[in-house]
């Protein structure tokens, strides 16, 4: 009897490659995350990660009307008078080393 089985999956390799970047941080190969991604599925009989939807949407720019689209443009604007909002090259800067990337 073989130890080991085949598993193959297709995914995005935009996905595949910040997966492994992720996991290479962490020490673990695809393989050894794959399989302790089915033990846990196996132990808890069921996928071991809530899978819901977003609880709100993202906002498409055509969905909105011109009152809502002024209405975030002005939430926005008080975000930055208030201080809530960083330069864009320091919220790049950020998302990146939390990504990763």
């Amino acid at each position: 009897m073989s130890k080991t089985a085949n598993v193959f999956t297709r995914v995005d390799p935009i996905v595949k490659e910040q997966a492994e970047t992720v996991l290479s941080q962490l020490g673990i190969s695809m393989s050894t995350a794959m399989g302790m991604f089915l033990q846990q599925l196996v132990l808890q009989r069921g996928i071991p990660f809530d899978v819901k939807l977003p609880q709100t949407k993202p906002v498409a720019l055509g969905s909105l009307t011109d009152d809502e689209f002024n209405a975030l443009m002005d939430g926005a604007v008080r975000s930055a008078a208030a201080g809530k909002c960083v330069p864009f090259e320091e919220f790049d800067t950020n998302i990146r080393q939390e990504l990763g990337i």
